[in-house]
């Protein structure tokens, strides 16, 4: 379907007056006698596009009010009754997909412990969705300083047989299915996978300390899995780190 970027509908002042289509889900619904509000949050900008409804001129499919519902608006792009920005005055709205009633996601605030629940539908709430995009931005500031200083980008292994720590806390990779026949650990993984044992990495520290020895200045930036039996909050089982490595 052919549409505009919510980000860009906010953003653009060259697409005032214009008619645009946009995609997007129902964030929240507000209604009065003559006019009715929807905020639609499509992914590409954190603010939502409040979408005005004239009900005198536009009759709407409830379901298209919902919240959670896919829907795409048609309409003119406007200034902001209130504060800056831009809106849109509705000259249509299409129900693309309907959310059901027992939607969890309201707008009532939400523990972590709840959505913990509820991993698919998180990352829809403001929290998690503001720090996946704290996460993307930082990412690409990470990778254009070391680009920018002539570092190299090295993909590591995630499955390896190197515990390059030495520390016994790896995460075990098998195929094989527990058969008390085995007489060593040995024998197990002989017939396992690939025929030694094999584990999650823990970091690419070794990796990079070899490719460091041909591009001089190197850095890895990726998943990490270690098995600590920790309770902290500064020990997690998965976590990304950067692991620099230069040679001179």
């Amino acid at each position: 379907m052919k549409h505009t970027d919510i980000y860009d509908v906010l953003k653009r002042p060259e697409l005032l007056g214009q008619e645009v289509t946009v995609c997007g889900w129902v964030r929240t619904f507000r209604d009065s006698a003559a006019v009715a509000f929807l905020e639609l949050a499509d992914g590409t900008s954190f603010p939502r596009l409040q979408i005005v409804i004239d009900k005198n001129a536009l009759k709407v499919d409830p379901e298209c009010t919902k919240l959670g519902a896919s829907v795409s608006v048609k309409g003119e792009v406007v200034k902001a009754f209130k504060g800056e920005g831009h809106e849109l005055n509705a000259k249509e709205v299409v129900l693309l997909g309907k959310c059901p009633p027992e939607y969890p996601i309201q707008k009532k605030r939400t523990t972590l412990e709840f959505l913990r629940g509820i991993p698919h539908l998180r990352l829809r709430t403001n929290t998690f969705n503001a720090v996946f995009r704290v996460r993307s931005v930082a990412a690409q500031a990470v990778h254009r300083y070391f680009h920018e200083h002539r570092y190299y980008y090295v993909h590591t292994p995630i499955i390896t047989a190197s515990d390059c720590e030495g520390a016994g806390e790896m995460f075990r990779v098998t195929t094989q299915p527990y058969d008390a026949k085995y007489e060593s650990e040995q024998e197990y993984y002989k017939d396992d996978f690939f025929g030694v044992k094999a584990g999650l990495s823990v970091s690419g520290q070794l990796e990079g300390e070899v490719a460091a020895m041909a591009f001089s200045k190197i850095y890895t930036f990726g998943p990490s899995f270690r098995a600590e039996n920790s309770n902290t909050t500064r020990h997690v089982a998965e976590f990304w780190h950067i692991e620099p490595e230069v040679a001179f």
